[in-house]
């Protein structure tokens, strides 16, 4: 973490006593378990923002303003592409081997995505008649 001057207010040093940081009064210090103000890691309390030197201006946004900016970063877009490239991989190979199960003339004959829906209804209720009779 660089500092600068607005940060350098509210670092504290690790040998402070809980008393002569001020969380005894406001209810900030160690709960139950032993952890600090933000839980067990340590980190922020829920609901609160971390103080940093680029976060300042981010603050007063709202929560959708904050998560359309988070967002429109490349790293997450990135992260999404890929995401969205594993999803859809795995919804065409599960497209894929329900098409080898069904019975088709000619058996290579390329059927779209509602055709081998609609055609595995079809073919289901063929066999559940089979089954009936």
């Amino acid at each position: 973490m660089m500092l600068n001057s607005d940060t350098m207010e509210l670092d504290l040093p690790l040998a402070q006593s809980e008393a002569e940081s001020g969380f005894s009064d406001c209810g900030g210090g160690a709960g139950p378990d032993g952890a600090g103000p933000g839980g067990p890691r340590g980190g922020p309390a829920r609901g609160l923002e971390a103080a940093e030197p680029g976060r300042k201006d981010l603050q007063h946004l709202s929560r959708e303003e904050r998560r359309r900016r988070r967002r429109a970063t490349a790293k997450y877009r990135t992260a999404h592409a890929t995401r969205e490239r594993i999803r859809v991989e795995a919804f065409n190979l599960a497209f894929a081997e329900l098409r080898k199960l069904l019975p088709t003339l000619p058996p290579d004959k390329k059927l779209s995505k509602i055709e081998i829906l609609r055609l595995a209804i079809c073919y289901i209720s063929y066999l559940n008649h089979v089954l009936d009779v």
